[in-house]
Order: C-alpha cells, then sequence, then structure tokens
C-alpha cells in the first residue's frame, strides 16, 4: 500500500505500520549552535524557581496549541517523570473541563495559552490578574519568561521539523 506522508512524499508501508515523519530540515543545534546554546540558557533562566511541574505542564500546554509533535511529546514525557498522572496529562487539552488541576495550574495554563495566542489586543487583564494573584513577585515572571521560552522552542521545531522518537511502552 502507498501511502503519502504529511510533507507529501510517499512511501510503502502496511495498512497497521506507522508512518513515518517528514524528514527534518536542519539540525538547529548543529547549524547554529551559539543560537542553540543561547536558547537553552534562556530556558534554564526561565525555570529558575518555577515549580517544576508548572513549568512541564505549561511547556505542554503550549505545544500543544502550537502544534509542535516534538516539544509535546518531550514534554508530556518529562511531566509524567515529575510524577504528573496519566489522566492529569490526557486532560491538559480540555483543561478547564476537569477537576485535575490546582489554582495555580489553571492561572499558569491559562497565562500560556493567553501568551501562545495573542491576539490583537494581547493578554487578557482577568487572566494576567490571575496569575498575579497566585504567583508570587519571583515566579511571575519567570512564568511568563517560561511562556515565551517554550514559544520560541516550539517555533524552532517546527520550521526545522523536529520529531519525537518512537519510544517503548511506559516510557
Amino acid at each position: 500500500m502507498t501511502i503519502t506522508s504529511p510533507a507529501g512524499s510517499t512511501s510503502d508501508h502496511g495498512p497497521d505500520e506507522p508512518v513515518p515523519a517528514p524528514a527534518p530540515r536542519m539540525v538547529m543545534g548543529k547549524a547554529a549552535p551559539d543560537f542553540y546554546k543561547a536558547m537553552i540558557a534562556l530556558d534554564t533562566a526561565a525555570a529558575n524557581g518555577l515549580d517544576p511541574v508548572v513549568a512541564e505542564l505549561v511547556k505542554a500546554r503550549a505545544s500543544q496549541v502550537n502544534g509542535c509533535a516534538f516539544c509535546v511529546d518531550q514534554h508530556t514525557a518529562a511531566a509524567r517523570k515529575l510524577g504528573v498522572p496519566e489522566q492529569k496529562m490526557h486532560g491538559l487539552t480540555v483543561w478547564r473541563e476537569t477537576p485535575f488541576f490546582t489554582a495555580r495550574e489553571r492561572a499558569a495554563l491559562a497565562l500560556a495559552e493567553a501568551v501562545t495566542r495573542l491576539g490583537g489586543h494581547g493578554v487578557p487583564d482577568d487572566v494576567y490578574d490571575e496569575a498575579a494573584r497566585v504567583f508570587d513577585e519571583d515566579e511571575l515572571p519567570r512564568l511568563i519568561a517560561m511562556c515565551i521560552t517554550i514559544n520560541a522552542w516550539n517555533r524552532i521545531g517546527i520550521t526545522t521539523r523536529m520529531s519525537p522518537a518512537p519510544r517503548p511502552e511506559g516510557i
């Protein structure tokens, strides 16, 4: 059977075999190592002092909104390693309709979505105000920085066609 991949190329795969992801366009870390190292430093600085679970939930949710397969895979796996329950991770796309998230996580997710989907009017006051209410003056700038950083990573991942590697079940 001939299957057309998302990139438009065709290859022969059985109907139950995974279809390969589009070929990467470049490896940013090799093509622009100084930039890539700066991105890693930016990510590290953003995470400094921010609850690691909140950080991974924000990264996973922004990555879902942006459609970055590599980052969704990376940050859902990282959240699971931190002990975030599987049911909570499955509920991330519909977090407003589930009872799985704390007030802080909800405020962080709302802010992440608003920063990710910047419209003509920016981040709504009520979203910012709720985040400012539940995150202290040291955490809030880190949360904003994390939202900005993951959006940059998503753009790198999508533009260069980064794709997650298959992993064994349960990992």
